[in-house]
């Protein structure tokens, strides 16, 4: 099979460029699918990526609006023809679907679907997935199955890079935490340490008894904030290598948060399927937050750590039997907004269960 006609090479560039020009590796399987559904003139497209255990994880559309994908439901976990396809790795076109032996059907408000091409995306000697393409008029063609292994060629090669990038990113905000800590430490934490002597040293020289009141009030307060500081310093570091081992990484975290604050903690940990670092950073960071308010505004006398990681994306869950507060007449500070945003900005959901008097829950969960 051989590209022989100038115009589909010509589309066949323009789709290379598109997919090889995304770095964000969601961006690429998006581009992939929409490229390979322009250049064939199918009515759908669509990509799914096959996790560890030989299921789809990921699957992304072209051609369905959000609200008919909606309107399907869950996406497919890799059954049927796609199944067949995941199975044999290799390209399967057929002028109507359903009158292959694996057809198992599809669910309530999918479009139907006659003509169909899957063609595996390959990195290396492992498939990564598969592209689909349905529904073009007339049927699909050797050429279009051409074009779709050529372009399926270019997205593995996309996907690698948008790894490399990823993880290049990750290692710069590795370094620019390495130099945050450091400049806490050399600078901040000296420069308070320095004020706090100041303080102590007046306080030697004073007669005044409410001077020398505050002065000590004000000089505890110090030692306060140097010790958070140490333990925000200590967490920046600790987090970067979290993924190699996450229970360990929670359990001294939570170790340093409520020491001598005289709660008893209980953590959870299941991990089924390795995080991603920037996932699993995002859910030690709100956990932290979370267990950091509650030892510090309500006075709990034991405190639950629940995390999760599954094919479907992470949860964790932070329950307290402390006072508690009223979410509709209690002015939200500055942590439970930090917490939101660090959710909403990976593409997940935080959710608070709070009563007066009845403790708090925190429940955070992220896309895989």
């Amino acid at each position: 099979m051989e590209l022989t006609r100038s115009p589909r090479i010509a589309s066949l560039i323009e789709a290379a460029a598109a997919v090889a020009g995304e770095l964000d590796l969601k961006g690429v399987l998006r581009t992939t699918a929409a490229m390979a559904r322009e250049t064939t003139g199918a009515r759908y497209a669509a990509l799914g990526v096959i996790g560890e255990y030989g299921t789809l994880v990921d699957f992304v559309t072209s051609g369905l609006t959000d609200e008919e994908a909606a309107a399907i439901g869950r996406p497919p976990v890799g059954a049927g023809v796609l199944g067949e396809l995941m199975k044999n790795s290799a390209s399967i076109r057929l002028d109507d679907i359903t009158k292959h032996e694996a057809y198992v059907g599809v669910p309530n408000n999918h479009p139907p679907m006659t003509s169909f091409l899957g063609v595996p995306i390959q990195l290396g000697t492992r498939v990564f997935g598969n592209l689909y393409l349905a529904d073009k008029e007339g049927g699909f063609t050797e050429d279009d199955e051409a074009t779709v292994k050529a372009l399926a060629a270019i997205a593995g090669g996309a996907v690698t890079s948008a790894r490399l990038h990823e993880r290049v990113t990750r290692l710069a905000v590795i370094e620019d935490r390495e130099r945050i800590a450091r400049d806490l430490h050399d600078a901040v934490i000296q420069d308070l340490f320095a004020v706090g002597l100041s303080l102590q040293a007046l306080v030697m020289t004073s007669s005044d008894p409410d001077l020398v009141a505050k002065m000590d009030d004000a000089s505890e307060r110090i030692d306060s904030a140097i010790t958070a500081l140490r333990s925000f310093i200590f967490d920046l570091r600790s987090l970067a290598s979290a993924v190699s081992n996450p229970e360990q990484t929670l359990k001294r975290m939570l170790s340093r948060l409520t020491a001598q604050r005289g709660v008893e903690v209980q953590s959870d940990v299941d991990i089924r399927v390795t995080p991603r670092a920037e996932a699993l950073d995002d859910v030690l960071f709100i956990i932290r937050e979370a267990v950091s308010n509650a030892v510090r505004h309500g006075e709990p006398t034991h405190i639950a750590v629940r995390l999760e990681s599954r094919q479907d994306g992470m949860r964790a869950e932070v329950t307290d039997d402390g006072k508690g507060f009223d979410p509709a007449g209690t002015a939200l500070g500055m942590g439970i907004e930090n917490m939101r945003a660090r959710a909403q900005l990976a593409g997940g959901h935080l959710s608070i269960d709070a009563a007066e008097g009845s403790g708090v829950s925190v429940t955070v969960e992220l896309p895989a």
